[in-house]
């Protein structure tokens, strides 16, 4: 009876650990684990297939400069000199925002560098292909410049700043192609870094960097404010689109299909 007794007695509940906080030392090493996993990504991402990258971004770059300036030096039709709002009135020429300016073609390489699967990159390259056909296209049929405004600044003292002036010249301004392969980029950019679980300053690092870049067509007066207007509303529905319809769209090009 003693026994039976003991077996009927209710028993205490067994103690749970998940009311208690984790331990500061578990958490390290989970954020560890994660920060590592993340590079790990991201460093697979960037050696894959390399070469065919960089000669295919170069090759690219290549092909569009000489389309490029073709209808710079040969517009098919009259010159439309785009107005000035009151913001590019405020920006004076800032010739040290040049850095921010060419970095765009760094900038533009990092999502395609980050892609992994042949088709992935195939596809990446088709829509870039097709919004810069689309800006070249806009130029072929309403060429633009911006207004050639006195520069005050000694172009002595920034070369790289009057050989931007000297090369590209203020045409070809509406939609900034700067602006929208730059966003394109930017959105495509963050799109993976969510993908790879990367650090959220690493997503705030990119809209800045986009941010420097637009601002840096208007402080070099390669643009004005329309440009800007007319290079975000191309950008945008490609952007959008090829997110859309793109291979390995839910991993963001990893290794799959088509490699």
């Amino acid at each position: 009876m003693a026994a039976g007794v003991s077996l009927c007695r209710p028993q205490p509940p067994a103690p749970t650990t998940s009311a208690l906080p984790p331990h500061p030392a578990t958490e390290r090493v989970q954020s560890s684990a994660a920060s590592l996993h993340w590079l790990r990504d991201c460093d697979q991402r960037l050696r894959h297939r390399f070469w065919l990258k960089f000669v295919g971004i170069s090759a690219f770059m290549s092909i569009f400069f000489v389309a490029y300036f073709h209808l710079l030096r040969h517009p098919a039709r009259p010159v439309t000199v785009m107005p000035l709002t009151a913001l590019d009135q405020a920006i004076p020429v800032q010739p040290g925002w040049m850095a921010a300016y060419v970095s765009l073609w760094v900038y533009v390489g990092l999502a395609p560098g980050l892609l992994i699967g042949l088709r992935a990159l195939i596809a990446y390259g088709a829509w870039i292909a097709a919004l810069c056909a689309t800006g070249l296209l806009c130029f072929y049929l309403v060429p633009t410049a911006v207004p050639r405004l006195p520069l005050a600044v000694d172009l002595a003292q920034h070369p790289a700043f009057a050989m931007l002036q000297g090369v590209d010249a203020a045409g070809n301004a509406c939609p900034s192609l700067h602006v929208a392969t730059a966003l394109h980029a930017a959105i495509w950019l963050d799109h993976l870094l969510r993908r790879m679980a990367a650090p959220g300053g690493l997503r705030l690092l990119n809209a800045a960097w986009l941010l420097l870049i637009v601002y840096s067509t208007l402080a070099t007066k390669q643009h004005v404010v329309w440009d800007v207007v007319g290079g975000t509303l191309l950008a945008l529905p490609f952007a959008w689109a090829s997110l859309r319809w793109f291979p390995h769209a839910g991993n963001g090009g990893l290794a799959g299909g088509g490699r």
